[in-house]
């Protein structure tokens, strides 16, 4: 193939979505792996014009029927997808290689928006990562059930309803105030009759209000990276 015919679009999308490799790309387009890489830098060149110089990255994966995924990566500062990939299952290594991949286009990340998959956090540096608002929801709710007795819980589970609705400032002042009105009962301790031990008596509501802080923890530090 003449590789001055080379449609530059094409073989991105092909490189950046179909996530095909340079071996692949040079067989498909009848040319070696030197000139793949070669017209693949000329197309990051161009690509990196269409992009914002900075990005909060949104990312997760849909699936449609069983093994097969799409996972997107998503600017929440302008709405643009930053890169997608087709995915069997969905793994920490491919959310990784994407946020890889992103970085590598010159765009950068000023933090991450996921459901909270365990062993994300941790995974990208110096990256701060958030977890989505509506899996921190479920996630409280799987602490305090449906139907909470205790008053405490009820409580925190309405104000846990509103996270997706009150400003960020306004969150953490009524979070804080709870925990104010509660903190004794947080901390109430009951002991073990077989060994002796003492434990938190209402453990999943310590777990769920914990869940909650952290959450607003690194809500306030996304505020301060995007001023």
């Amino acid at each position: 193939m003449d590789t001055k015919r080379i449609d530059l679009d094409e073989l991105w999308y092909l490189y950046s979505s179909g996530k095909q490799t340079y071996g692949q790309l040079a067989v498909q387009f009848d040319c070696s792996t030197k000139t793949i890489q070669r017209w693949l830098d000329k197309a990051l060149i161009i690509k990196r014009k269409e992009f914002s110089g900075v990005a909060v990255v949104i990312m997760d994966t849909t699936y449609f029927g069983r093994g097969f995924g799409v996972m997107v990566f998503k600017n929440s500062l302008d709405g643009v997808v930053l890169y997608k990939q087709y995915v069997r299952y969905e793994t920490n290594a491919l959310y990784l290689s994407g946020i890889s991949e992103i970085s590598r286009r010159g765009i950068s990340i000023q933090g991450i928006v996921c459901d909270g998959r365990k062993g994300l956090f941790g995974l990208f540096g110096n990256i701060p990562v958030q977890m989505c608002q509506f899996h921190q929801i479920q996630i409280v709710q799987r602490y305090l059930t449906r139907k909470p007795k205790s008053e405490a819980a009820i409580e925190l589970k309405k104000l846990t309803l509103k996270l997706t609705k009150l400003k960020k400032n306004q969150f953490v002042n009524n979070l804080d105030n709870w925990h104010l009105r509660w903190s004794d009962y947080l901390n109430e301790r009951s002991e073990s009759p077989s060994t002796g031990k003492t434990y938190y008596t209402h453990k999943r509501l310590r777990s769920a209000y914990l869940s909650l802080k952290r959450l607003c923890h690194i809500c306030l530090f996304f505020r301060k990276m995007k001023n």
